[in-house]
This record gives structure tokens, sequence and C-alpha cells, in this order.
């Protein structure tokens, strides 16, 4: 372990407040510590990085320039917020950063008034922004909507549906483009920082507007020239031609890093009657830290490390992950199908995409942040006769919704949803949770919906949901690493409906849909020591149901019992309606169903969500016991004969 680093004005500052006390010549050095202390907080919790590190000066200017929080700050996705939280009143909680009971690794709103806006998902800052710039303008206040955006986030459409309504905000909305991927226009230098200074400028801007008034008294046709000459000089000489064209008043590239060349700018652009503006802003990914800025990744997202040497933890050898499972199936059977392709959506080594990529990079597509346009896309590629498999995070998904129904469902075409991180997912919290996708799947008429209890069964999914070509199909499994089973050499097609009982017995009937199996199995034990005979059943498929199983189990036990990680919707209320439908309700049997809670769970281990959540082997036992009315000594009462 190494000592905490040394921070004399950082341990000054708990909120901006503090921080624009200090003079322009000490904020170089501030940033150093806020860098520093970040580094040493994320070595101890894991989280996001290099995002963070990119964006230190920038966060440290914003707030010595806006009043934050009067002034709106909105940060995209929110995983770039570490210095920001640090510098917000919320450094010493920072080493309890994505860990259960403490801050979040994003924005949010009930965690700091300095957080205006909760952000995970990507690309909603600036229409966040422009709603608050809005409602200051309509109200009087003076308040300005600040949206940065980055890594990634502009490549979605939501931005730039936002920056094409922006015009009724005026001065009081301010994007800061944070570039840290690759510049936009040619490389930031001294030319260019003088540039953004001179455009930004309140002589620049006054002979600007004082050009406009003059042009408007002049005929409309040389008003228009005269605006758009301007604008496009300015655009070849800064690379901003394309955010002019909607509406905003462009500003950079300037260099992120440099203090010198961000104050001034970022006063100018306060102090602007002019707007909405954009501020391009050009920073390195994993800034200021070696081993990140090394790194190909630039330490994005980093497990526990070592400050010194860079050096991760090394990760526990066990099962290969759901995710890797996936990836390397798809590539091997496209070695033998020339129609599969992969999609996704800027995740590729999260979705095993990667995998099939390098095998088959011309049937490979990451389409950015562009969850619609990639379901879209995936069923012109079905339309044409190929195998298209979108591989996409279930809470990604949800964002694609009317893609999956118009485009796809309606149209009754074979594409193939791979949805990844179904179900709880630890450290990123409700914002990732995959809690939905059973729900808003398995409504849809034409959908197939299935879900694999352990690696192997993914095998025979994947295999499956490539050899189907009458319309639709979506398998969906968890974050993490498989059960440690064997995977087949060869892969088996279901067939579609038809589900599994993996342990017979005659007093308890347990439905089990995805990889709860293992609970299940555990509960069966219990159930067993306690002299009710369990069944355990691995139903695969929510969508259709297999009613054949279900029928002979209601009818030939106690009672049953529904278990899936998934929210209200799915697989139990399916069942529940499939018992009413065919008058197994009125028999008198008895049906309990085990889902996840009504409830947005905040980030923890896994584990102690599962737990929390009721879906581990011990509340699975306790739903059976209190459906029969067992006493303590297990004794049934009212129990059918």
């Amino acid at each position: 372990m190494t000592s905490r680093p040394e921070t004399p004005l950082l341990d000054h500052v708990d909120v901006p407040a503090d921080l624009r006390k200090l003079r322009p010549e000490q904020l170089r050095q501030l940033s150093d510590e806020v860098r520093a202390d970040m580094i040493d907080a994320v070595s101890q919790t894991g989280g996001h990085l290099g995002a963070g590190l990119g964006v230190v000066e920038l966060s440290v200017a914003l707030h010595y320039i806006f009043n934050t929080p009067e002034d709106r700050l909105i940060w995209d996705v929110g995983h770039q917020a570490y210095p920001h939280k640090i510098l917000t009143g919320r450094r010493e909680q920072m080493r309890t950063i994505r860990q259960g009971g403490g801050i979040s690794g994003f924005t949010k709103r009930s965690e700091s008034e300095y957080d205006p806006f909760g952000a995970a998902h990507s690309s909603t800052s600036i229409s966040s922004a422009l709603g608050f710039a809005v409602a200051n303008k309509l109200s009087g206040n003076p308040g300005k909507g600040i949206a940065v955006i980055g890594d990634g986030a502009m490549s979605a459409g939501m931005a730039y549906e936002a920056m094409n309504n922006a015009q009724q905000a005026g001065n009081r909305l301010i994007v800061i483009l944070n570039d840290n991927d690759m510049s936009i226009a040619p490389p930031v230098g001294g030319l260019s920082a003088y540039l953004a200074r001179a455009v930004s400028s309140s002589e620049y801007l006054g002979l600007r507007s004082l050009a406009k008034r003059v042009t408007k008294k002049l005929h409309r046709r040389v008003h228009s020239a005269a605006a758009k000459a301007e604008e496009y000089a300015r655009g070849m000489a800064t690379g901003g031609t394309l955010f002019e064209e909607l509406g905003f008043y462009y500003v950079g590239p300037i260099d992120g890093h440099n203090l010198d060349h961000l104050i001034p700018v970022l006063e100018n652009v306060r102090d602007s009657e002019q707007g909405p503006i954009l501020v391009h802003v050009v920073t390195k990914k994993g800034h200021g830290y070696a081993p990140a800025e090394a790194s190909a990744d630039k330490y994005h997202g980093v497990t526990k490390f070592d400050v010194i040497s860079g050096e991760m933890a090394p990760k526990t050898k066990g099962p290969p992950s759901y995710q890797n499972v996936f990836g390397e199936t798809l590539a091997k059977l496209a070695e033998t199908d020339g129609r599969i392709c992969a999609i996704t959506a800027a995740m590729p080594s999260g979705t095993g995409v990667d995998k099939f990529a390098k095998a088959h990079p011309d049937r490979a597509f990451d389409v950015g942040i562009a969850e619609q346009h990639g379901v879209t896309f995936a069923a012109g590629l079905a339309a044409q006769g190929m195998r298209p498999f979108a591989a996409i995070y279930s809470t990604f998904l949800q964002r694609a919704y009317d893609q999956v129904v118009h485009d796809v469902c309606i149209q009754n075409l074979p594409v193939r949803f791979a949805i990844d991180r179904a179900g709880l997912v630890g450290a990123d919290g409700a914002t990732h949770a995959g809690s939905f996708d059973l729900t808003y799947l398995a409504t849809l008429p034409n959908m197939i919906v299935m879900s694999p209890a352990d690696e192997a069964e993914l095998v025979h999914m994947t295999y499956t949901a490539a050899e189907y070509d009458d319309g639709p199909i979506a398998f969906r499994y968890p974050r993490g690493n498989g059960t440690g089973i064997d995977l087949p050499d060869t892969p088996i097609r279901l067939e579609i409906g038809k589900g599994r009982v993996v342990r017979e017995g005659n007093k308890v009937a347990i439905l089990s849909l995805g990889t709860r199996l293992h609970e299940a199995m555990k509960a069966a034990d219990e159930l067993d020591a306690k002299g009710l005979s369990t069944t355990v059943a691995d139903l695969r498929f929510v969508k259709p149901l297999d009613e054949q199983l279900i029928r002979r189990l209601a009818t030939t036990h106690d009672i049953v019992v529904t278990v899936e990680e998934a929210a209200i919707g799915g697989l139990g209320a399916h069942v529940l309606t499939l018992a009413s439908d065919t008058g197994l309700l009125d028999a008198g049997l008895k049906i309990r169903t085990m889902r996840l809670p009504d409830v947005f769970q905040d980030h923890d281990d896994p584990a102690k969500q599962y737990r929390e959540a009721e879906l581990d082997a011990e509340a699975i036992v306790k739903k059976v016991l209190e459906a029969l009315r067992h006493n303590d000594l297990g004794v049934e009462r009212g129990v059918r004969a």
C-alpha cells in the first residue's frame, strides 16, 4: 500500500466556492493534486479512471469560472465526473465509490446538489442542459445549462436532435465537446488556441453583432451572403462548420489540459451575449498517469491496482465469461455460415463481438452509441437474407424499443438479439441493470425469448438463434463468469418453446428461467431434506412457454414457484396468464412468482443484490414454506392430497 498523496491546496477545497478563492496561477497545482487523489482513490476501489483523468483540468476550470451549482453543470454518461465529485464535497467518499453503501460511479441527483441530472446512459447531457437553460430563461433566473459531452457520446443521434432544437435557449446553453478520442479539427497548437480566444472575445463578438445589424439594413440576399461568408471563413479556420449549421456559435479547438487556454476562453463564453455556444476542447483519455496513457483502453475501467506500477490485481482464473462464450461461439458458427453478421453499439469487448470481429472483420459492425440505428440496420441485413446478431446490453436495448417493435417484429424479420448484462449487474447499479428485457420483449408478437441457465446452454441458444429464420429471436444472459460446466463440442438446436426437467419430485415444482437455476437446485436440496420432494425445471423459453410441461407439473404438484432474474411482467406473469386461461387456478393450484422487486436497486456486490432481491436459495425455500403454511417442525397444513 502506498501512502495517500500530499494535497495541500485540495485539502482546503471542499466545494467550488472554495476553489474560486484561489489565484489562477494556483490552478495547475490544484489539478495535479486532484489527479493524484483520484488515482489513489480508484486504485483502492476500481472503477472508471481514464475518462476522469482526461478532464481534470476541464473540471477545475469549469467550477472556477462558472457559478455552480446555480449554473447547472451536466456531465454526459457520468463516468468522466470523478474529478467533479472530488471538487463538490465528496472527496472522502470517493474511496467508497461503486461499493455497497457508497457513492455512485455516475452522477446522481439524490447524491449532491452539484449533480443536477443523473447520467449513466450516453448522450443525454445536451437535451437536459437545454431544459435547464430554457427553464431559467423563462423564469428569469441567471443560471446557465452547461453540458460536457464526449467519449463517443456525440455518435448518438439524440445529441444532434438536442442541438437542432437548442437555439431557443440563447446564451443560457453552453456545450463543451470533450473530444478525447480524435480531434475533429486539425491538431491543436498555438494558432488554434489564439483563434479560440479571438473568436470568443467580447471585441470579436461585438464586431460580429455590429456586422449583423448593418447587413440586416441592406438587402436580404446581401445579409444572407455576408453571414454565410463569415460563418464558413470561421469554419474553415477552426473546424466548426457542422455545429454552426446546427445553430451553435463554435469556439475551438483548444487544449483541454492547458489552463492558460481554458480559463480565458471559458470567461469569454460565460460573459457572451451570443448563444448557444459550443466549445471544442481536445483532451487525452488517461492524461497525466503514465500506465493509463500507455494502455490501449487508457484504463477506461479498472480493478484495484498499484499506483506506482499501474499493475492491476490479477484476475482469479475461473469459468469463461458469458460474453466471451457468446463471441467465440458466434465466430465459430460463422466459419461455415457466411450469412452470420454481428452488430454492436460501441461495446465490442463488452459483448464479445471483439472475438467475432477478429475472426470475421468484414462481418462485424460497431455502429457507435446508436442502438436505434443498430437495430434497424440489423433489420435491413435480415431483410436481404443475412443472419444478423444484434449484441446489445439489456439496459441499452431499451433505447431501441420502437425499432424492435416497428422495424423488426411487425415485419417478422429474423434479427437475433444477443442481450448481455441481463439481471443485476453489481457495481454499475440501477442504471445498467438488465431488469426489464423479459417484460418488454415477451409481450411482442412474433418474438421468441430464451434465457440460458449456464454457459453450455448459451452455446446451444446461440446456435438455435443462428438457425432460426422464421422471425425475431432473443436470448438474454448475465454479466460475469459462467458456472464452470463443460462447453459442448457440437451445439444442439433446441426445440422452440420446450424446456427440460433437471430434477424430478412430486410435491413442489420450481420453474426456473435463466441462471437462477443453481439457486433453485440448492433450494430443492433443502426442501427435500424437509420432506418436500421437489421438481426443478429449466424452462429455457419465456415465449413461447412450454405449456405441456407446465400443465403436467401444475397438475401433479401441490405448489408451483417461478423464479426469474427480471422485473414483473416476465415469466411469472406469463405462467399466471396460462394458468388463468386454462383453468388451472380453478383447481386450487398454488402458484407463487419470484422476480426482481419493484425498486431500482443500488450498486453492490451481485450476490448481495440477489439476496436483497430475495432470489437466492434461502428465499426460494422461504417462499415455498410460507405457501404451504408449514410450522417450525415442517408439518404440512392444508396441503392437497
